[in-house]
């Protein structure tokens, strides 16, 4: 059983650790190197409980596994029913189902916040993520090629998108 609550600054260090598990892998993260919990403030801080959540994904002992990040797209009033999801699990959560659930409960719950449309940002060489998100109806919107250099290598983003309405 999986519990979301609204994250403070106190789990900061804990959502940063999770993010920071996935740097190295060049899967996820445009980061090359790992960040630190003082640089994730103001990220941190254009979240709120009203229309840009960012929650923590507690198990049954209470214990951190994710978090799931709502962010505004592009920044334009005319873009407020739009929004970006995040999901990043603890490493020993993934593989086992949890990032579906997470994505069917976001999705659930964004019109809550005046979502209407969500879009996932994700590397094309990110197969599980890209076969979670169509798994609940996401579409490819966009390939953006070889936009990113990683260790040498270039990779490409894919913008998937979900109407819900």
């Amino acid at each position: 059983m999986l519990t979301y609550r609204n994250a403070t600054v106190n789990d900061l260090p804990q959502i940063v650790a999770i993010y920071n598990s996935t740097v190295h892998t060049r899967m996820v993260t445009a980061d090359t190197e790992s960040v630190s919990v003082d640089s994730r403030l103001p990220w941190f801080h254009e979240h709120n409980a009203d229309n840009r959540p960012l929650w923590v994904i507690e198990d049954e002992q209470q214990e951190i596994i994710g978090w799931v990040s709502f962010q505004s797209f592009y920044g334009r009033p005319a873009y407020a029913a739009t929004a970006e999801i995040s999901i990043y699990l603890d490493p020993s959560q993934r593989g086992r189902g949890i990032g579906k659930e997470v994505l069917q409960y976001s999705i659930d719950q964004a019109k809550k916040f005046g979502i209407k449309t969500l879009l996932g940002f994700i590397f094309a060489h990110n197969e599980p993520s890209l076969k979670l998100f169509r798994q609940l109806g996401f579409q490819e919107w966009a390939n953006l090629p070889n936009i990113a250099v990683l260790d040498g290598i270039e990779r490409s983003l894919k913008i998937v998108g979900l109407f819900i309405g």
